[in-house]
């Protein structure tokens, strides 16, 4: 039977502290569409957690949450600047595009995931022409596709040059509680001009749900009327909101996202293959031929070939520490 331990962070289960918020929500009456009690607190505790006066909502999926925030950034003939091998870019069937009602994306270079700034600074500069999508917003995510963490300090100076021309920016969080346990402070994030974020639940260790936070309250606007139109504003919306009343209230969100940097780390120890790129967050990426891939597969541990051509291993708020081990084990054998 094949294991799916360090295939993605998404395919462990739901962390305890999420699962008894969300029963702890089963009970009783309460209105619907997001305006309930236990979706009132979620968002205060997000507020809170980013020390940020923002509006909250909670959608089904980091698709969804990324689609909706870049289409409320851009219109339909603008583009969206990313990273070559972004979410939204790579894994996403166009949504932005798609709920964007034609928006484009203007795909960037830079090592381990991470933009380069050069680059960035030369489509910024490219002039406006009638027959190509111009820049209007900016897609950043931490950590990266890569398991890097961008330091405040390299989010802000992407940043700077995009706002001081009156462009949006969109950062695309579906690790971010990883990237708090590297050491990136989320209190920082409403000082570096981000107008969206997204908060991941999915790969943090909750059931189906992210937080989109907007921290530019004129795109609040209808913003709930966008999300009804998208089938992202559920009837018993306190079920999508339960999830972070239970992983934020005692810290359990940045502790998971501790414990799966340590068990990237353990196994970055035990790792025989070179390792591609540094180990920052709760993923490893590393240099495996194809035979030697099917031989891991033959044991049962199911892992991917990522976008670089390297083979990928997640790992999760489940992860144990025996399971780091026997992979390592079953790594050695193939090497």
């Amino acid at each position: 039977m094949a294991r799916y331990d360090f295939a993605s962070d998404n395919t462990a289960a739901a962390a305890p502290e999420a699962m008894e918020a969300v029963l702890a929500a089963n009970s009783g009456f309460a209105s619907g569409y997001g305006t309930d009690h236990v979706t009132r607190e979620a968002a205060d505790l997000v507020r809170q957690v980013l020390d940020a006066d923002a509006e909250v909502r909670f959608v089904a999926s980091g698709t969804a949450a990324n689609a909706i925030s870049l289409a409320a950034l851009c219109r339909p003939f603008e583009a969206v600047v990313a990273h070559d091998h972004a979410h939204v870019c790579t894994d996403e069937t166009g949504a932005p595009g798609y709920f964007g009602q034609g928006l484009g994306l203007i795909r960037l270079p830079g090592a381990s995931g991470r933009i380069d700034p050069a680059a960035l600074e030369t489509a910024l500069a490219a002039p406006d022409v009638s027959y190509r999508q111009s820049p209007a917003a900016l897609s950043l995510t931490n950590a990266t596709e890569y398991g890097t963490v961008y330091a405040a300090e390299a989010l802000e100076r992407l940043i700077r040059p995009v706002k001081a021309k009156g462009y949006g920016v969109h950062l695309d969080g579906a690790r971010l509680a990883n990237a708090a346990a590297a050491g990136f402070e989320l209190k920082r994030i409403k000082d570096l001009g981000v107008d969206i974020l997204v908060i991941g639940g999915t790969k943090a260790g909750m059931p189906p749900t992210e937080a989109v936070v907007i921290f530019d309250r004129d795109l609040a606007r209808r913003f709930d009327a966008r999300l009804k139109q998208a089938g992202q504003l559920p009837s018993k919306g306190r079920f999508y909101a339960a999830p972070f009343i239970g992983m934020l209230k005692d810290g359990a969100l940045v502790r998971h996202g501790a414990h799966a940097n340590a068990m990237a780390k353990r196994l970055e120890a035990l790792m025989p293959f070179p390792v591609r790129h540094p180990v920052e967050a709760n993923g490893l990426f590393v240099e495996m031929d194809e035979p030697t891939l099917k031989r891991l597969h033959g044991l049962g541990w199911f892992v991917y070939r990522f976008l670089d051509g390297t083979v990928r291993f997640m790992c999760s708020w489940a992860t144990t520490p025996d399971s780091v081990d026997e992979l390592g084990h079953a790594l050695k054998s193939v090497a």
